[in-house]
């Protein structure tokens, strides 16, 4: 039944109409995680004789800090880990039993790289911990003890990815924890660092996170099987309706009529209020920026890098999955008499208006002073004149169609990867960098500033030539996209 499944599954990737662009996608993941794998194994074997010569014993280090390490692989897992699935419902009318699905979908998760991956770490730096004298038994113990939360970890992923409270609890739970850390209230290692190295001390205590990672394995199969039925995802959830008419658009003509389908789209559906959340949480991200508490943050350039994630949360999470937004009903849309340059301007006067009032909510970063607000401010001018172009522009290519009742993947579908998409982002990055480096060059931090500020202005001025290009290039990618938009699997 098994050989079925992966029969099954090449088939649909051989087949898929993106065939070859996911081919040309995987070989661009296979040298990252080469890369990556090396960078593993580097730390592996180096970090013992790192911390030694630090004068710091290696073990209970890392015993130390296990903790971020771990809490650090969820976040990532949360945010870059695509959560492999069958094409369900086709499955559920052909004789397959449902524990031999859910059982298949959940083990193609153990192979994943995210996986993996953390053994190129853990079994050279316990090969090492063994030649340099400590007890096997115990290293053995605690290497396996290590492996299974990293499978926890793998599950908490599928759970959190799929229970929306649950993704809530834990993101406050890391928030208040790095929190109290850094505020000294609470030093969570004085709790964690006994356990770990309790799994190298105490002979049986490896088991502890087994038999954890077995039950949590029993409750993802159960709560998988317990949705696993034909009409899953087809019955409509009944909610007291409302209308919303937003009339005072209306003056702004085909523009406003965009916009308001575009505030009642954000309002009403799940992925697209997870932008809104992430967003606000884009406005803390300068604090790691500006307090000073990160030596290697606390810099000019940082502080510019700062500004534009921190007034520009929303262009990013929503901006950049223009069109795909409309993916749902996209075909209908096109089969309209819509001119496409105001589809295009509502959703600009979207991000512009997101951008203003990140930047105002920002104000409370006068309190490190008033040049780190008008680095923001300028970051922001950027961000409205160049970086709302370029996800508009990205947007073009980046055909994966959103399900908007899914809060999962904030920070956008793992399948959206595209080569053109991601080299538009270079601009929004290194250009203002670049720019800000000049002054820097000069030893005028003023005029660094004053370029990227002209710059942003610059492309407020030409917007009309730029929305020229940016039409033109959705009019030529129109059919390609209808065509992604249809792909189900």
């Amino acid at each position: 039944m098994i050989k079925k499944f992966i029969y099954l599954e090449w088939k649909a990737f051989i087949r898929s109409a993106s065939f070859n662009k996911n081919l040309a996608m995987k070989i661009l993941l296979g040298f990252l995680m080469i890369y990556f794998s090396l960078i593993f194994i580097g730390m592996g074997v180096g970090l013992f004789y790192v911390l030694k010569d630090m004068k710091l014993e290696p073990f209970v280090t890392v015993n130390r800090f296990l903790v971020y390490y771990f809490l650090f692989d969820l976040l990532i897992r949360l945010l870059l880990q695509s959560i492999p699935v069958l094409n369900i419902k086709p499955l559920l009318v052909l004789p397959f039993k449902k524990p031999t699905i859910v059982h298949f979908s959940l083990g193609k998760t153990a192979l994943s790289f995210f996986n993996w991956m953390h053994a190129l770490f853990f079994v050279p730096f316990s090969v090492v911990l063994i030649l340099n004298g400590y007890d096997v038994v115990g290293i053995v113990f605690w290497h396996l003890g290590a492996m299974a939360l990293i499978y926890i970890n793998n599950f908490l992923n599928i759970i959190l990815s799929n229970i929306d409270k649950l993704f809530v609890a834990f993101i406050v739970l890391i928030l208040g924890l790095g929190g109290a850390q850094y505020y000294h209230l609470f030093d969570v290692t004085k709790i964690t660092t006994p356990f770990f190295q309790s799994l190298y001390d105490i002979e049986g205590i490896f088991l502890i996170p087994i038999l954890t990672l077995i039950g949590l394995y029993v409750f993802t199969f159960n709560y998988f099987k317990k949705n696993l039925y034909l009409d899953a995802g087809l019955s409509i959830k009944q909610d007291i309706a409302s209308t919303e008419n937003l009339s005072w658009l209306n003056q702004f003509g085909t523009v406003g009529t965009f916009l308001k389908n575009d505030i009642k789209l954000i309002k009403r559906n799940k992925r697209s209020k997870t932008t809104i959340v992430m967003s606000i949480f884009f406005l803390f991200y300068g604090l790691l920026f500006f307090s000073g508490g990160i030596e290697t943050y606390d810099k000019p350039v940082m502080h510019l890098l700062a500004g534009i994630f921190v007034s520009g949360g929303f262009l990013f999470v929503f901006g950049q999955f223009v069109p795909s937004w409309d993916s749902s009903y996209y075909q209908l849309m096109m089969t309209q008499n819509i001119p496409y340059r105001g589809y295009i301007m509502a959703k600009w006067w979207l991000i512009v208006i997101a951008t203003i009032v990140s930047t105002i909510l920002c104000s409370f970063y006068l309190y490190f002073g008033l040049h780190i607000y008008i680095t923001i401010v300028v970051a922001a001018i950027y961000n409205i004149g160049v970086n709302s172009h370029l996800v508009l522009l990205g947007g073009a290519f980046t055909k994966t169609p959103i399900d908007l009742s899914n809060a999962g993947g904030a920070f956008g579908d793992k399948k959206a990867f595209n080569v053109s998409a991601m080299l538009l982002t270079l601009p929004k990055i290194l250009l203002p960098l670049f720019l800000y480096g000049i002054g820097i060059y000069f030893n005028n931090n003023n005029l660094g500033l004053a370029l990227v500020a002209l710059t942003g202005i610059l492309g407020f001025v030409f917007k009309d030539k730029v929305f020229s290009l940016i039409e033109k290039r959705y009019k030529i990618e129109k059919y390609s996209t209808i065509s992604a938009y249809k792909q189900k699997n």
